[in-house]
């Protein structure tokens, strides 16, 4: 019963991060492949085409931390959509430690929330899972 309670309660955190943080990269996904290429460059010392392309990631990321649960199909792509995430936030954490520790650390955070799910979602967890039931 009490396991039933801990396993309970790690699905509704992880559903919470998953919704947040697909809301999260849905959202800047979506800005930076609808943004003027003029306002782009303005904000990111990064090339408006890289930009675009981690935009497109950014949203198809978010997509897939959400829509294979929803669906309760392939549901292994959570695991890769949080890594493929994940591997952007190293990549923005590392761009941001020029603006300063505090610009950095919300990216940092954003990253290891995306590795948290990657691990918590790993197939072995989901198999043992299913099992059980």
């Amino acid at each position: 019963m009490r396991q039933d309670t801990s396993h309970r309660r790690i699905e509704i955190v992880l559903w919470t991060l998953q919704i947040l943080l697909g809301a999260l990269f849905l959202f800047a996904g979506t800005m930076k492949l609808s943004a003027p290429a003029d306002a782009l460059a303005a904000q990111s010392p990064l090339p408006v085409a890289f930009l675009r392309f981690i935009g497109a990631c950014e949203t198809l990321g978010a997509l897939g931390l959400v829509l294979p649960g929803v669906f309760r199909i392939r549901r292994e792509l959570t695991r890769l959509a949080a890594i493929g995430l994940g591997i952007i936030m190293v990549g923005a954490t590392t761009v941001s430690i020029k603006l300063g520790f505090v610009a950095a650390a919300i990216p940092f955070l954003v990253g290891v929330a995306c590795a948290f799910i990657a691990y918590r979602r790993s197939p072995t967890r989901l198999q043992r899972a299913a099992l059980a039931r």
